[in-house]
């Protein structure tokens, strides 16, 4: 009986999983509402919270899987030869982020950055994506007088400073690429 309950309560939360990827892909993930899904899934609002801990622990697992299939492709790419092709490798991954101030703003208070006590899956997924760059870096044609962990981190630090920049009605003028490239040009490449 006990194992009955519990592959209906598995089976519950991959549907709750699985409608959430739905109204994401519908309507964006700032937009989905713990109500429209519980009334999709047919399952009461407390159901929900059994599962999860609030709509951010949701969140935290659909964004986390964007992520992971993007690190996947980056996964195959070669060492980088150039800033232009970090900025062009690490794109995709930076476009999805910035895509809703929504998923910027989970990304940013999820990854572990400010200090959030709980490691979730967006945390997990930065500590990969830092072994991706830290790899790819090792080889390439940048600043010898530091890490490939430092540059590593000052990639990320820039790619957030852009990204924010970006989203700012005051910076909008320059886009998210020129922005990366002139400032990790500055980082990676000092003259």
């Amino acid at each position: 009986m006990a194992r009955a309950k519990q592959l209906r309560s598995l089976k519950t939360r991959e549907r709750l999983l699985g409608s959430a990827r739905e109204f994401v892909s519908d309507v964006g993930f700032e937009e989905l509402r713990i109500e429209d899904l519980v009334s999709t899934v047919g399952v009461a609002k407390g159901t929900f919270f059994a599962h999860f801990k609030d709509k951010d622990s949701l969140m935290d697992i659909l964004i986390a899987e964007r992520i992971n299939a993007l690190l996947d492709d980056m996964e195959t790419v070669h060492n980088f030869d150039s800033v232009e092709h970090v900025v062009a490798s690490i794109m995709p991954l930076l476009m999805f982020i910035s895509s809703e101030r929504y998923v910027f703003d989970i990304f940013l208070r999820l990854s572990g950055a400010l200090a959030v006590e709980e490691i979730g899956k967006i945390a997990e997924t930065i500590y990969r994506y830092d072994c991706i760059l830290i790899d790819r870096l090792k080889s390439g044609p940048f600043r010898q007088d530091i890490s490939a962990e430092l540059l590593s981190e000052g990639i990320q630090a820039f790619s957030v400073s852009s990204i924010a920049l970006s989203l700012c009605a005051l910076h909008s003028e320059q886009n998210l690429e020129n922005r990366l490239v002139i400032q990790l040009n500055a980082w990676m490449c000092p003259s």
